[in-house]
């Protein structure tokens, strides 16, 4: 196996100068440095990154956390967020998926172990896990949740601000006995919909009816369940506002299972626009949360953190990344 060594001899250089070289460092002269690439290249080269690990004192390990993987996570939530934060994490890096909930203590996380941590927080229970990042120093950036701390990069979706967008399309089609499918019970993602719900019907003077806010477990079962429940009222909501798609979903099969036709019997829409809303019967209405994107710009601000010098601090920033309604089929306007 080639090392840097052999290369240094070979291009009568010292091994430090051609470690510089391979990383591209400025301090290394135009033409030095094309001699360099061009015998690594030649003698295919390629870095043992164990090696380089010990003498840098870096893992090359990048991790992905989230609250939880199995509570609350649905698999396409799970799905984008993995595969955005994939797209950008180079080959440099290991890339090492866990659930916070999942670990017994946080004495695993350390600089030996992990470069930097991309988490994805759905919930302040996150908080004690964030604090302890920044306790050891280790380069964080959170998505998902708007955590209130300016040291920390911080990348949201305005998730309220959709919610009103699409409970509002609602009212817009005549809708005024609207019902609610939450989220999981302290999750932000929940509140942060739920405001949007309420702000519109608000917004619209329409009177909030508790019988109308039925919690849900962001899967498919919770969806279903809460529509037989919504159903079973002596005066049923004309539309369904479900938290998440998956939810939707589950509504959608219930209302099948009744015998009633979506949209003519009764609106739904969702939130999130995961792949599978445009191929529901009837296609989904939703809102889109650009979970893929919010994680990649993740892992490239991630990325930019790792670049900068050792010992000096990333400034922290907060990001918005905007949904955006999608209109489908499984809206109708309301006869009367």
């Amino acid at each position: 196996m080639v090392t840097i060594k052999d290369i240094a001899k070979l291009a009568n250089v010292s091994h430090t100068t051609v470690s510089r070289a391979l990383n591209d460092s400025p301090l290394i002269k135009p033409g030095t440095k094309k001699k360099i690439l061009e015998l690594a290249s030649q003698l295919n080269y390629t870095p043992n990154y164990n090696a380089k690990s010990l003498v840098m004192q870096k893992s090359h390990t990048i991790g992905l956390f989230l609250t939880s993987i199995t509570n609350g996570t649905s698999s396409s939530f799970f799905v984008e967020t993995v595969k955005g934060v994939n797209s950008v994490i180079d080959q440099q890096y290991n890339l090492y998926v866990r659930g916070i909930e999942d670990l017994d203590d946080f004495t695993m996380i350390h600089h030996k172990r992990f470069d930097g941590i991309i988490l994805m927080s759905q919930s302040d229970v996150d908080d004690d896990f964030i604090a302890y990042l920044k306790e050891k120093k280790i380069p964080c950036v959170v998505l998902g949740r708007d955590i209130g701390d300016p040291t920390l990069t911080n990348i949201v979706s305005n998730d309220r601000e959709g919610s009103t967008q699409i409970v509002k399309h609602l009212i817009k089609n005549g809708h005024r006995d609207i019902a609610i499918v939450e989220g999981i019970k302290g999750f932000k993602s929940t509140m942060e919909r739920r405001e949007g719900y309420l702000k519109a019907l608000i917004d619209y003077q329409i009177p909030i009816k508790n019988e109308y806010i039925v919690q849900g477990n962001y899967d498919m079962e919770s969806g279903y369940q809460a529509l037989e429940k919504l159903l079973a009222l002596d005066h049923p909501p004309t539309a369904l506002f479900c938290s998440n798609d998956d939810m939707a979903i589950g509504a959608l099969n219930a209302a099948f299972a009744k015998g009633l036709t979506v949209p003519k019997d009764i609106s739904i829409v969702g939130f999130d626009d995961i792949e599978f809303a445009r191929y529901t019967n009837p296609s989904l209405t939703t809102v889109k949360r650009p979970i893929e994107q919010i994680s990649s710009l993740g892992a490239k601000k991630m990325l930019e953190m790792l670049e900068i010098e050792e010992n000096k601090e990333a400034p922290g920033e907060k990001i918005y990344v905007e949904t955006e309604l999608v209109i489908r089929r499984s809206v109708s306007p309301l006869k009367v």
